[in-house]
């Protein structure tokens, strides 16, 4: 009997223990480990462990396509060209674009002649034909392209061709603008002969591409302020930065300078165009598009409607009736002095009137 509940024992042991194991680890093969870290759409986790801002809606109500020209010599633009060459895990933005661009983590757009910018699939730049075009030293080994720091063209690109849409969210109710599209350009041919560069523009990016990188390179937004306390998604994101409209979006495909003859027409067709995407921002929330006198607050007009009426306690209760009564008190005395000074001008004319009174004895 005891060796049957010993037998016993010792089966539901080793039945407790063989529940208690943890199940079979699937066997991951390397393939399959590079597969699992790819997305399913082919981009890079970046996009994942950085998410930026959401799109902008494809139905918005109301956008307009802006395109502004950079100057990196000012200071509002200078975090995105300094520093020029890398120092350390510092860089600026064109040599971190260009290693994205090298490494094929990001996708580069021919710049067309129109200047109108496209994402297509046919319209996207080799890496190979960009070094070559623009006589960018670089080195090949095994298929891989290398290209050493000092070769970098960082310092000549000093401008940038950016886009923006300016965009009611009806959804949101917000006014935003965001930046959709970005394209850096080389200034080169200035020497001791000659003051004036030309402008190579080398490629377009798409923002959306770029934007999860761009939350991972740290800025320096301030000279009074060392600390890189903000990114250059941040930068992009707040429109910290500062540039000239030379195009928009329009009908006949126009920039600027097909119809402004002159520098001070330039100026006065950016200062509209400024003045006009202002104007619709304050009609959204307001009369905006009203002249300067009638300019109004609704609040303040309806205060001051309100201030030249009569107040609601002479029309109700026992104030009514007396205003009433004060009304006709103050019209009789008014006729009666007036009794009186014709009577009193009528007397005077007369003789005057003797009468005896009678004293109490």
């Amino acid at each position: 009997m005891k060796r049957i509940l010993s037998l016993i024992t010792v089966t539901l042991l080793v039945a407790s223990a063989a529940k208690a194991q943890p199940a079979k680890r699937r066997v991951v093969t390397p393939e399959k480990t590079e597969q699992a870290a790819k997305p399913a759409n082919g981009t890079d986790r970046a996009s994942l462990m950085f998410p930026t801002t959401a799109s902008m809606p494809e139905d918005v109500v109301w956008k307009r396509d802006i395109y502004r020209q950079l100057d990196l010599t000012k200071d509002k633009n200078a975090p995105m060209y300094y520093p020029v060459e890398p120092m350390g895990r510092q860089v600026n933005l064109f040599t971190y674009l260009f290693r994205l661009i090298l490494t094929g983590r990001i996708n580069a757009y021919t710049y067309k002649l129109d200047g109108n910018e496209s994402f297509d699939e046919k319209d996207k730049l080799a890496v190979k034909d960009l070094l070559e075009r623009y006589g960018i030293y670089y080195e090949e080994s095994g298929g891989k392209l290398t290209v050493a720091d000092s070769d970098v063209p960082s310092a000549e690109a000093t401008r940038y061709y950016l886009k923006e849409s300016i965009y009611m969210d009806q959804r949101t109710g917000t006014f935003t603008t965001k930046v959709t599209a970005l394209c850096p350009i080389l200034m080169r041919g200035a020497d001791e002969f000659s003051s004036d560069a030309t402008p190579y523009p080398l490629f377009w990016v798409k923002y959306d591409d770029i934007a999860p990188w761009l939350a991972k390179l740290p800025m320096m937004a301030s000279n009074l302020n060392n600390v890189t306390n903000m990114t250059a998604d941040d930068f992009f994101a707040m429109n910290r930065y500062e540039g000239q409209i030379y195009k928009t979006n329009n009908m006949q495909g126009k920039v600027l300078q097909n119809y402004c003859e002159t520098d001070s027409d330039m100026v006065a067709e950016q200062t509209r165009i400024e003045k006009q995407i202002s104007d619709f921002e304050k009609n959204v929330w307001g009369n905006g598009f009203l002249p300067d006198t009638t300019k109004k607050d609704s609040l303040d007009a309806e205060m001051q409607a309100d201030e030249k009426k009569p107040s609601r306690g002479l029309l109700f209760g026992r104030n009514k009736h007396k205003s009433e009564g004060t009304s006709t008190a103050s019209a009789r005395s008014t006729a009666s002095a007036a009794a009186k000074k014709e009577k009193g001008e009528a007397s005077a004319s007369t003789a005057p009137r003797v009468s005896a009174r009678r004293q109490r004895r």
